[in-house]
């Protein structure tokens, strides 16, 4: 029997992440225009009224933080997908958009804004940041982990990125130059990425599932979510073989340290050839 409900509740959970990480993605959403704007609102306003109705039940009670963290995170998606403050902020700051600064800034707003919504919502649900593995946990072996990664993919950027993301014309002179705006964007992005994709979820889907099958769960949306990018040389390679496998490490390092710091570098060090490849192109 609890064979059976692990099994229901890993492809429940699939579906859900599926549903918004996939169709009502931040980047590549299935529908444009008021068809997406509708479902979203009528796909946030299910999840939020069932976990208003578990959280006031005596038999559903302990399941209700589960349709409250999918009804956050389509809610940061759709803030980051639908409000842009860089239309202000770049002309404020004399950028363009198209440069290394003006994609870092409009990356570190955007990844804010997601973040502050999960930040506000998971409060208002009467939770600790603790409960989205912002907490110290097994701090040394996260940084260790995360520094390593740092240290390997800045030693082999330039040939990783003219191999897999497109690099051209790379010199060390030239990556230089765009490393405090590359240091910005990865980080960003992987601060939101690992907050939304698996902080958020972690701790709320292994009592139903344990931990393997909560790594694989919030992995398949992540990878998903990324097939439809353009800035690697063979897009089956780069989700097969490179983005699945780092993602299920990203997911593995959290619930190792207990911490969501230990990703976040690690995730961040392996989108610097990502980022390098789409500012030499620019």
């Amino acid at each position: 029997m609890k064979t059976i409900q692990h099994i229901g509740f890993f492809f429940l959970f699939l579906a859900a992440g599926l549903l918004v990480f996939i169709v009502f993605s931040h980047y590549y959403p299935f529908y444009s225009g008021q068809t997406d704007l509708i479902g979203r609102i009528v796909v946030g306003g299910v999840f939020l009224a069932l976990a208003i109705f578990a959280r006031f039940s005596k038999r559903f009670q302990k399941y209700w933080l589960l349709p409250f963290a999918f009804f956050t995170a389509l809610t940061a998606i759709s803030v980051d997908y639908y409000i842009s403050l860089s239309q202000w902020i770049l002309p404020a700051l004399g950028m363009v958009i198209k440069s290394p600064a003006g994609y870092a800034i409009d990356k570190l707003e955007s990844s804010l804004l997601g973040i502050v919504v999960v930040l506000v919502l998971n409060r208002l649900a009467g939770q600790s940041v603790d409960s989205l593995y912002i907490r110290r946990g097994r701090l040394g072996l996260g940084l260790t982990v995360g520094l390593i990664a740092f240290v390997v993919i800045i030693a082999t950027v330039i040939p990783v990125t003219e191999t897999f993301f497109k690099g051209q014309n790379l010199t060390w002179a030239r990556v230089l130059t765009w490393s405090p705006w590359v240091l910005i964007f990865v980080l960003a992005n992987a601060s939101n990425e690992e907050l939304i994709f698996r902080g958020l979820f972690i701790g709320k889907m292994e009592p139903f599932l344990e931990k393997f099958a909560t790594n694989i769960v919030t992995t398949i949306p992540f990878v998903l979510a990324h097939s439809y990018t353009g800035y690697a040389t063979d897009q089956t390679i780069f989700l097969a073989l490179q983005l699945l496998p780092v993602s299920l490490a990203w997911c593995w390092l959290m619930q190792k340290t207990n911490s969501i710091w230990g990703s976040i570098l690690f995730h961040a060090a392996m989108d610097i050839p990502i980022v390098v490849g789409i500012f030499s192109t620019l």
